[in-house]
């Protein structure tokens, strides 16, 4: 056989912790290792996107745009990577076109290389747009699909998908199983059948909560994939991924052997290892494999939300009643894959059955919205009586949702006003009003008071150099320093707690 090295994703900085510690890794964590990641050689590094947006600003009081651009500095030889909701961009509802178009021009310009593109139900009308706007920019379109197992999900039927996506221009094929439900024999199948009908490159990603991962990441190497991923050891297995050293040494002296430095990943991992220890308040509490996301199809994340859930509401003890709930409220909506947001709309309409007593006696407004058709044509058609007990008579659009959506761009603009500082500020504020004004107003207020105290600063500075008492500057008293210019940093790169 000839030598094919295996390519690795490495999830560290994203899905990893998103998983693990509820995404709420620091930039500042990140950039000591940084460079060390970047020696590498991993094909790529997913470090943005999914949920890591949002949180930057709403839990770590950063710019998340910032993140990307402080690490590309110190690792300018990886290639970035980041999870792409379509046309719900890094949200949890469909934004208008041109707010998507920004927010991918501005990713690619801060440094994001690879755009992973997936909808929430496999409607691939949703994705369209995002993967002309990533050709456009100039980005790799890897388009994904969704992995999961009904009825009327197979193996035949992602491969026809697949296609779709080549034709629609996609540069790989991604197999995204968020919930760690591929089996090994059906990892090998379905990515045998990629590589021999599709003919792209196939990127394999899969979630060790239920213990297979390792086992289907290595029938998928088996059968042709060109990349997998994987997650450094420390923060691996349970809801995130397979670890990365356990991978390339299992491939060693093979035809797939990846050619990575198993002592360069262990520095790496030991480092993280420290980082953990700074987030430990955020661990899900699993302590092992769960099966029973192969019995509900649940993903981790969404089990650990929905024991959240359960104690806010006083519960807990309600739990199992839950997960047999969800599957059923799933069948009727059609099987939709249990990923962000369909994952959170099917929870949250289980958990109120349970907790009420009464089946649908509560239905939320993504419930409804859904039905309508505004997420995307779910896989399966809704089951009519809770079609009628949702919407009534009315019927679902067929059209797809964005397009009933107005520009959002200019209007985010005008509402905040001078809180902008960029157009990335705009985009942040399009996606998440609630939460980037806030952070813009802190950001404000931060930088009006640092200016106030490099002024005071850059006065003093000033007066001791008129002074003959006055120490010489570095360099010998011939070397002239500008106090303004020494003193003053610039604003753009505020993260809320400190100045970089």
């Amino acid at each position: 056989m000839e030598p094919k090295p295996l390519k690795i994703c490495d999830t560290i900085l994203r899905d990893a912790h998103q998983s693990l510690l509820a995404t709420r890794m620091r930039t500042d964590d990140m950039l000591p290792i940084a460079a060390r990641l970047d020696q590498v050689g991993y094909w790529s590094v997913e470090m943005w996107g999914g949920a890591t947006f949002d949180s930057a600003m709403r839990f770590l009081n950063e710019n998340p745009w910032d993140r990307v651009r402080r690490l590309k500095k110190v690792m300018p030889n990886t290639r970035f990577q980041m999870l792409l909701r379509a046309q719900n961009v890094v949200g949890y509802k469909h934004y208008p076109d041109d707010v998507l178009q920004a927010f991918v021009v501005h990713a690619k310009e801060a440094g994001i290389d690879v755009f992973r593109i997936f909808d929430a139900l496999n409607d691939v009308r949703n994705m369209q747009a995002a993967m002309r706007y990533v050709k456009e920019a100039g980005g790799h379109v890897q388009a994904s699909f969704s992995y999961t197992i009904s009825p009327v999900h197979t193996i035949p039927q992602y491969v026809e998908m697949a296609k779709q996506l080549r034709d629609l221009g996609a540069d790989s094929i991604c197999i995204k199983d968020m919930a760690g439900m591929v089996a090994p024999y059906d990892a090998y199948e379905l990515t045998g059948e990629l590589k021999a009908q599709v003919g792209l490159p196939v990127q394999f990603h899969t979630h060790y909560t239920s213990g297979m991962a390792m086992a289907s990441a290595l029938k998928a190497v088996e059968a042709g994939v060109d990349v997998v991923d994987t997650a450094i050891s420390a923060l691996s297995g349970l809801t995130a991924q397979p670890p990365t050293e356990s991978l390339v040494a299992m491939l060693q002296n093979t035809p797939r052997d990846t050619g990575l430095d198993l002592n360069l990943l262990a520095e790496i991992s030991a480092y993280f290892a420290g980082v953990r220890t700074k987030y430990g308040s955020f661990e899900s509490g699993m302590l092992g494999v769960d099966v029973r996301v192969l019995q509900f199809q649940i993903p981790g994340g969404m089990l650990s939300n929905l024991t959240s859930q359960l104690r806010q509401q006083g519960a807990a003890d309600r739990y199992e009643e839950v997960l047999a709930e969800t599957p059923r409220v799933r069948e009727e909506l059609g099987f939709p894959p249990l990923v962000t947001p369909s994952s959170q709309i099917v929870g949250t309409q289980a958990t109120l059955n349970v907790v009420t007593g009464q089946r649908y006696k509560v239905i939320p407004q993504e419930i409804k919205n859904y039905v309508r058709g505004f997420y995307g044509r779910p896989p399966a058609a809704v089951d009519p009586e809770i079609k009628k007990l949702v919407i009534g008579d009315e019927e679902p659009i067929t059209c797809r949702p964005a397009d009933l959506l107005e520009p959002g761009m200019e209007r985010a603009r005008q509402e905040l006003g001078n809180l902008a500082w960029d157009d990335e500020d705009v985009i942040s504020f399009a996606l998440f009003p609630q939460v980037a004004r806030p952070f813009l107003e802190r950001r404000a207020r931060g930088a009006d008071e640092y200016t106030a105290v490099i002024a005071a600063i850059a006065a003093k500075l000033a007066l001791e150099a008129d002074s003959q008492e006055a120490p010489q500057p570095a360099g010998g008293p011939d070397k002239k320093v500008k106090v303004w210019k020494q003193a003053w940093r610039p604003a753009r790169h505020w993260t809320g707690l400190n100045w970089s």
